[in-house]
């Protein structure tokens, strides 16, 4: 990579990290120390790339969705969730949009890998059913079937979503309240 690639390569991390960690801790299911191996992996690949791609976010996103199915297929994965510290448990001024993030980064952390990238992808990302079949290498069915049996889970496995009410700032977590 020359000079030049370098720096347009910095930029871009620079500018998108922020965004693409958010979407690497929700697919792995609120395990940060997992979401940032995600995707300094995931920027490692993009990088020896780089002059050939075009649309270097949409490769990465790609490449995290790709790399975070790897992970559930394999069958070693693990089963515990280590943090460096303990969550913070002080007030402030947003509690009821940072109570509804714990609360689906905890809902979703008792999905399986592969329900937590399908509802990701579909609502979080808010990409349609076609382009989640693509990046994750299936038909549209099945798609579609395991979002319906990922949403029937979710309210199964969170009741604590039924009485929480979405933010305005937050339009893409709708599809994810429960509904008695």
């Amino acid at each position: 990579m020359d000079g030049e690639a370098q720096e347009r390569f910095r930029e871009f991390v620079e500018s998108r990290s922020s965004a693409l960690l958010r979407t690497a801790v929700l697919l792995s299911g609120g395990d940060r120390h997992a979401a940032e191996d995600l995707l300094q992996n995931a920027l490692i690949k993009v990088a020896g790339r780089w002059n050939r791609i075009d649309e270097p976010e949409a490769y990465v996103r790609q490449i995290l969705y790709r790399q975070q199915v790897s992970r559930w297929r394999l069958k070693w994965r693990r089963r515990e969730v280590t943090v460096a510290e303990p969550p913070d448990t002080g007030a402030t001024a947003d509690d009821s949009a940072a109570e509804l993030r714990l609360v689906i980064r905890g809902a979703l952390a008792r999905l399986t890998a592969r329900q937590r990238s399908v509802l990701v992808l579909r609502y979080f990302e808010d990409l349609p059913e076609a382009e989640v079949a693509r990046i994750l290498g299936c038909s549209v069915g099945t798609v579609r079937s395991t979002t319906h049996r990922s949403l029937a889970r979710l309210r199964a496995v969170a009741p604590e979503l039924a009485g929480l009410t979405v933010p305005e700032p937050m339009p893409g977590l709708s599809p994810l309240e429960v509904r008695p």
